[in-house]
């Protein structure tokens, strides 16, 4: 397992609220647990997005602390998640966590694929 800030990710205090509450509602250990964040290949754009909370990091992951929160990224996706910013919103139509991307060339209309 490796453990770098190589890959820079912000996730604001919006997201960052809800994965606190997403990962206390999983009861895994607290000193392991954490969210993970993926990329891979699919969506109409070319790759998409994946978000799940994890009971441990993979041995080849990176692990960043995000304000006290595990992030767990694999080698592959982190070339792709660098520099991102992930929010989470609430409107009266929907609500879910938003990619903003700025090493994306193109994405699609439903926000959650992109292109590189």
């Amino acid at each position: 397992m490796s453990t770098t800030q190589a890959a820079q990710l912000n996730l604001t205090p919006s997201a960052l609220a809800k994965v606190r509450e997403f990962i206390a509602a999983e009861q895994m250990p607290a000193d392991t647990v954490g969210l993970r964040i993926g990329v891979l290949p699919g969506g109409c754009s070319g790759f998409k997005y994946e978000m799940s909370i994890d009971e441990a990091p993979a041995g080849d992951d990176i692990v960043l602390d995000i304000e006290g929160v595990r992030v767990f990224v694999d080698p592959f996706s982190v070339q792709h998640i660098t520099g991102v910013k992930i929010d989470y919103v609430s409107t009266m139509q929907s609500a879910g966590f938003a990619f903003e991307n700025p090493n994306a060339t193109g994405g699609c209309g439903c926000g959650t694929s992109f292109s590189v």
